[in-house]
């Protein structure tokens, strides 16, 4: 096992152990024990009492993040050249069709979101075995295949987020930076949170959400009351 690092130690100091935090006490923790030298994420680990192998148990949505995820997302829109200036126009980093169909099948993925409209799909369908890996496969349900590119892109840059819970009904996402304030890292946990007990399978038994935990990148994780949010 590697030995802890002096700012780990600190953190693991500053946690009680046993304890559950309100998601505002928990937001002021996470804020308190980064120390990174470069804007952490701040992340929501989510376990779901859910059966992912059961096709209706995946639980699978976006959220509009209300203050953004505090990053830069770069997005590709693959699309036909009717649509390529309203795409460029809401602030598409990389716009166009069979060019970029032909980098990305040459190994290059250097973005955060594809876009593309429903008459492109049988052209990308192709390119499956790179894209989907890296998360990058444009899904109707995710709003990445759409008619309208250029609300999708807007809303993309503005702190929309897809997510689906794993194979051992967890549900993370980054929902954040750690410079964001307390207030604003709660405004958009909440609002995640939210969007998932509106996911809630009608075959979901028993507790649904189960724990929540807050982190940022390397930090330890803080654990939520789920009293506290869930009714």
């Amino acid at each position: 096992m590697s030995k802890l690092t002096k700012n780990q130690k600190i953190a693991l100091s500053k946690i009680e152990a046993g304890k559950t935090y309100t998601l505002a006490e928990a937001a002021e923790k996470v804020k308190e024990i980064t120390f990174t030298k470069f804007d952490a994420s701040f992340d929501i680990d989510v376990r779901l009492g859910v059966d992912p192998r059961k096709a209706d148990q995946m639980v699978r949505g976006v959220v509009s993040l209300p203050n953004g995820t505090g990053k830069e997302v770069r997005v590709l829109v693959l699309c036909n050249p009717d649509a390529e200036a309203a795409a460029k126009e809401a602030g598409a980093d990389y716009v166009g069709l069979d060019e970029y169909i032909e980098k990305i099948k040459g190994g290059w993925t250097d973005v955060d979101v594809i876009i593309t409209q429903p008459a492109i799909m049988g052209k990308i369908g192709a390119l499956g075995r790179i894209l989907g890996p890296r998360g990058l496969m444009p899904n109707p349900k995710s709003g990445t295949v759409t008619m309208d590119v250029a609300k999708a892109v807007k809303e993309v840059k503005q702190g929309k987020i897809d997510f689906k819970v794993d194979k051992n009904g967890i549900v993370h996402a980054s929902i954040g930076k750690v410079s964001f304030s307390a207030e604003k890292m709660v405004e958009n946990a909440k609002e995640f949170i939210n969007t998932l007990i509106k996911l809630k399978p009608a075959t979901a038994k028993g507790t649904y959400i189960k724990s929540i935990y807050l982190s940022s990148t390397m930090s330890p994780g803080i654990k939520v009351d789920t009293k506290t949010i869930v009714e």
